[in-house]
Parts: structure tokens; sequence; C-alpha cells
């Protein structure tokens, strides 16, 4: 009964067909961290892929930007009744499904298929690993995108967000942003990978990111 309800239903219409900017965050687990409202102070809606760990944060999070979400598994039922578990809809002229359990490409979590095979997205954004992944799938035409854990808690190293923009029915301009920890001095603290030319932008003094990348950041094109 839930896959077929899953497969039968619709986008939501948002199919504005402007350029909207999108800022991708998961796994708070209870910390808003400020900084996190400063990198998406320019965007157009926030998109949270679960396990908020408080109702504080949602509500932070409405008052802030136009808010997209999903429940992940250490939420409570508060939480889970603002928001579905499966949350599909247009931006623009781009499917998205976001949900917190996922998987990936070539391992996509039961909870989706098959239905990510017979009506697959081009943006499937997930959470839940505290491991930020970008992945083009090439067999189902779709992006995959982790934008790791925004939170404290976990055995992540650095906090991560994604910032990304939708241009009509286009992905582009996807930013990888890390809140750096307080003893590190002069991190890199973002890069943009262009999707379209694979080329990344870097910005900061410290070569000490490429350490933090491997600990939590993995790359697929």
């Amino acid at each position: 009964m839930f896959l077929f309800s899953l497969l039968l239903s619709d986008y939501s219409s948002k199919n504005t067909l402007y350029m909207t900017r999108i800022g991708i965050l998961s796994d708070t687990h209870g910390l808003l961290d400020d900084r996190i409202l400063e990198h998406f102070a320019n965007c157009d809606e926030v998109w949270h892929c679960g396990d908020w760990g408080s109702l504080d944060i949602v509500n932070r999070l409405q008052k802030f930007k136009p808010l997209r979400g999903v429940w992940g598994n250490i939420d409570s039922y508060e939480i889970r009744s603002i928001f579905p578990q499966h949350n599909r809809f247009m931006c623009e002229g781009v499917k998205v499904w976001l949900t917190h359990i996922g998987g990936y490409p070539g391992r996509y979590d039961p909870l989706v298929r098959p239905a990510i095979f017979q009506q697959p997205p081009k943006l499937f954004v997930c959470g839940h690993s505290h491991i930020l992944k970008v992945q083009n799938d090439r067999n189902l035409d779709l992006l995959h995108i982790n934008p790791g854990a925004a939170g404290k808690y976990g055995f992540h190293k650095v906090q991560t967000l994604i910032r990304v923009v939708i241009d009509g029915d286009k992905v582009t301009d996807l930013e990888v942003i890390e809140l750096k920890p307080k003893e590190v001095e002069n991190e890199i603290n973002y890069r943009k990978y262009d999707i379209l030319s694979k080329k990344y932008y870097f910005s900061g003094l410290n070569t000490k990111f490429s350490f933090y990348e491997k600990q939590i950041c993995e790359f697929y094109f």
C-alpha cells in the first residue's frame, strides 16, 4: 500500500519557472548553528532532510524562509505531524524527491524502491548518513544529493550544508559549505562545484580543507 500510494502521488504544483536558490541541510539533531542562517540568507527556500531533533528548529526555519522538509528516524511525533516521510514536488521544471533515508545510486534504500526506478525524480535529496555526497545516477538520469550533517551530534568531523540553484529544468551552481571547527584558523569554508564544467571553486587560505574533505565528502561524476 505504501509503495502504491508513493508511485501514484502527484508532484505538487510549484512550477513558476524562474531561478530559485535553495539551501539544503540535514541532521541538525537539535542544533541550528547561527552560521547556517548567514549562509542561507540569500536563498529563496530551505530544504531540511530530517533528524531535526527539535521543534524549535522547525519554528526558527519556518520564520526564516519558505521551508520544505521531511521527518527523520529520531524525530518526535510533533515533527512527524508537520512533515511527511517522503516529499515529492516540482521546483520550477525539476521533479524533486526529498526524504531522510534514501541510500544512493547503486544502493537505494528499500523504502524508495521500486518507486525510484519506476518514477525517478530529476533531483533526489536525502540525509541520515552524515556523509556529504553528490552523485549523478546516469541510469536514472537524476542528481543525488546528501548534504551531510549540519549539527554536531555524530561521527562527522565538520558540519556541512549545500546551496544549489534551480533554473528552469536545470540544477546548477552547487556549493558545498563547511562550518569549520572554531579551533581551526583560516580554514576553507566553502567550495562551489560547477556541474557543467566539473570544476571546483574554493574560498579560503588553508589547504587543511583536503583533510576535512576526506572525512565527510564523496563526489562521483
